[in-house]
């Protein structure tokens, strides 16, 4: 991460360095090809996908096209807040014919993407889809792991990994839409229980503390 990205300390002053640097990266040509993550900075889940598509590119927000839809559908089905959530994706612009993104595409937001979850310090990452499964579950697949908290050393600090199939394959799978489901009904309850290991933890310290 250069020395600028490091000192950035809003999701909007992270949003401007990303619109400033617009020509260096890849598949962007101008500002508008950017899609920028959506969200309240206090949300204790990030989601994270692929990439935007067609209708993303149209209305600039994340995730509202027809997976999109799915995705808000299953959140207010399962009653999770939109203010607890922030979206975003791996790469930050829509790949030619919304084919998958390559390697040094993904590279070249990756700096971005880090900062973005350092701002946010959510609870949980849900990543949607296998390419932003990757980023924390590398050489695992996806049909073995969906559904199953993860706990990861990122950058030295420990972090709760969801996987998650992509709303986009749960469309095209009567299977894959009801795994989806089942697996977003455990969000809230994965939260709850973060939370209470936080709040142990805080305990101990606070013991600890007290005792030595």
């Amino acid at each position: 991460m250069d020395v600028s990205l490091a000192q950035i300390k809003t999701l909007q002053e992270l949003n401007n360095l990303l619109e400033e640097k617009v020509k260096d990266l890849p598949l962007a040509k101008t500002v508008k090809d950017l899609i920028h993550g959506e969200g309240d900075l206090g949300a204790s889940v990030m989601m994270i996908g692929e990439a935007p598509g067609y209708h993303e590119t149209l209305q600039r927000r994340p995730f509202v096209g027809r997976s999109g839809q799915l995705l808000r559908q299953v959140m207010s089905q399962v009653k999770l807040p939109v203010k607890d959530v922030f979206i975003s994706n791996i790469v930050k612009v829509r790949p030619p014919d919304n084919r998958d993104p390559k390697p040094a595409e993904i590279l070249a937001f990756k700096a971005f993407l880090d900062r973005e979850i350092e701002l946010l310090e959510p609870k949980l990452i849900v990543t949607l889809g296998r390419f932003s499964m990757a980023k924390f579950l590398p050489d695992v697949k996806i049909s073995q792991v969906h559904g199953r908290l993860h706990k990861v050393n990122w950058h030295n600090k420990n972090l709760f990994i969801l996987p998650m199939y992509h709303p986009a394959a749960a469309l095209r799978a009567t299977r894959v839409k009801e795994s989806f489901i089942r697996d977003f009904k455990k969000i809230k309850k994965i939260i709850a229980w973060i939370e209470e290991q936080e709040e142990t933890e805080a305990i101990k310290a606070e013991m600890k503390e007290v005792l030595f």
